[in-house]
């Protein structure tokens, strides 16, 4: 059993499912993210750890209990917002110790307790600042004490990172992370953002239409997507609409647009003539002159004509068009040595095998 369990869990607002026969446990300290679009179901998730809405049909245990009777003050959880949420006529200290206050902790353990979390989030040097004089970032870390400082048994947070700049938001999800491994609480996180999941999480809970996706370590979602929802959400692909021709040894053979490509697996997606959907990554392709020689035997090697590139700092993207207008992404490390092909170069673009992911293409929307 885990700190919290959904059994079956069903959430209708009238005629609309919003989930639909969930099941799903997170275990105790780990690192937990919801995520997906909007109207994915997560946050309707978030809300019924939470306690401000209640299950239509099913059963939601926390550290074993169930909480059909719980309110949400008696849930022993901690919950940091996106806004913030902190109070405009209190100092850094007097937020942190709010929660503290209301408990009716001793003014000495008080004290105590918030330079101790101040300290934890670094700080110690604002805390007789008001919120309007912090950067967002340092109103977050706040935000963050203010939760951990009555030492709940579960965190619960909502797009926290959501409102700030893409610096700030980075520097924050080291932070996070770092307070996590520190402290060992359980972190359940909703957000849309799937570098902040890759970055953050021990587990991803992938959300489509009030259903769990797939569920897996980051490396399993990126790496082994199950479906072709999951490998388009979960970082860049480029998808090919493909047949089968044979299988043998963990590899098989497909065809597309004329192409004949040569993929390895351990999930092979069905029998000679049979459709499906090949994804590579753009880093998983290599650019090439036309007239380079192939490294390896056993390379796909295709033929294309450059449309346009842009430079993003450490990364370089070549947009490429392969025959029948197909056109794909090839994303490549920058750096002083980095050839750039102008648009209309003739070049090849190479993969291995082992880079391409068979997908059943059912698995569609």
């Amino acid at each position: 059993m885990g700190m919290v369990d959904f059994i079956d869990i069903g959430k209708r607002y009238g005629n609309t499912t919003a989930l639909e026969l969930i099941n799903l446990s997170v275990e105790r300290g780990e690192f937990l993210t919801l995520l997906g679009p909007s109207g994915s179901g997560k946050t309707t998730l978030l809300n019924l750890i939470a306690g401000l809405i209640k299950p239509t049909t099913g059963k939601l245990l926390i550290d074993g209990k169930d909480t059909a009777s719980l309110s949400p003050g008696e849930r022993g959880l901690g919950m940091v917002f996106q806004n913030y949420a902190l109070m405009p006529h209190m100092t850094v200290f007097e937020n942190i110790a709010f929660p503290l206050r209301v408990r009716r902790v001793a003014e000495k353990d008080i004290k105590r307790r918030v330079r101790e979390v101040l300290d934890l989030v670094r700080l110690s040097n604002v805390e007789q600042r008001r919120p309007k004089e912090l950067s967002g970032g340092q109103q977050q870390r706040v935000s963050l004490a203010r939760c951990i400082v009555y030492c709940p048994s579960l965190i619960l947070m909502d797009e926290p990172l959501g409102a700030l700049d893409k610096k700030l938001r980075e520097q924050m999800q080291f932070e996070i992370k770092q307070l996590h491994a520190d402290l060992g609480i359980t972190m359940v996180n909703v957000t849309h953002d799937q570098e902040e999941a890759l970055t953050l999480s021990d587990r991803i809970v992938l959300m489509n239409n009030g259903a769990i996706e797939q569920i897996g370590t980051p490396s399993e979602l990126y790496f082994s997507p199950r479906t072709v929802f999951a490998a388009d959400f979960i970082g860049q692909g480029n998808f090919f609409d493909a047949r089968m021709i044979s299988a043998d040894d963990g590899h098989f053979e497909v065809e597309t647009a004329g192409l004949r490509l040569r993929c390895a697996g351990a999930r092979r997606p069905g029998k000679a003539g049979d459709a499906l959907t090949v994804l590579v990554r753009p880093e998983n392709f290599v650019l090439r002159a036309a007239d380079a020689a192939r490294v390896a035997p056993a390379e796909n090697c295709l033929r294309a004509d450059v449309v346009d590139h842009l430079i993003l700092g450490g990364t370089v993207k070549h947009r490429v068009r392969l025959a029948g207008n197909k056109e794909i992404t090839v994303q490549q490390s920058n750096h002083p040595g980095t050839r750039l092909y102008g648009k209309g170069e003739s070049v090849q673009v190479c993969f291995l095998p082992e880079s391409a992911i068979a997908l059943q293409p059912s698995d569609k929307g």
